[in-house]
């Protein structure tokens, strides 16, 4: 039993440690000896969660593993905390951020299309920056323009685990 604590103790403490999530992998290359398969990694985490049920906090799976973070319904509170003022992004970047993430790969040509306006291009930099898209390719036609998709980085921040996730369009439409 003392193993098992002990392994609750250390997945629990890495996850709270790490800026970024951790994959079943990162996990179990913590132990030099007796490593964890991932199945118990998995099962040590589920127990976690059981014990978070009455905290704030809970461990979630996002696309490129696992992390803890604060459950939904505390941000009124948290804002208070964090004195700047919380991140809000223009509806032109936020428009070329859903149409890659719906009709990926697209080029800004296509999202010129979609939007009916030129696309500034520091929001395409801005996107890559932040490492919520990427170049994935050049379409084949004159002036070969580079295909835009997400990346999991961009699952990580909007909590998904695969773009299955998303919302379907027509909720989009409605907002």
């Amino acid at each position: 039993m003392k193993n098992v604590e002990n392994l609750e103790l250390i997945i629990e403490s890495a996850l709270m440690a790490s800026n970024e999530p951790l994959s079943l992998q990162d996990i179990a290359n913590l132990f030099d000896t007796n490593k964890p398969s991932k199945n118990q990694i998995k099962k040590v985490i589920d127990d976690l969660n059981k014990s978070f049920v009455k905290r704030s906090f809970e461990i979630i799976q996002v696309a490129t593993g696992y992390r803890i973070q604060v459950k939904t319904g505390y941000d009124e509170w948290l804002s208070k905390i964090n004195k700047q003022s919380s991140t809000r992004y223009s509806k032109a970047f936020l428009e070329t951020l859903v149409i890659i993430a719906y009709k990926q790969p697209v080029t800004r040509g296509d999202i010129e299309g979609i939007r009916g306006v030129a696309v500034n291009p520091q929001i395409i930099r801005n996107l890559i920056e932040f490492e919520w898209v990427k170049v994935v390719g050049h379409k084949e036609t004159p002036g070969k323009p580079e295909l835009l998709a997400t990346t999991k980085k961009f699952l990580d921040y909007f909590n998904m685990t695969s773009l299955s996730e998303l919302p379907p369009p027509e909720e989009i439409e409605a907002i």
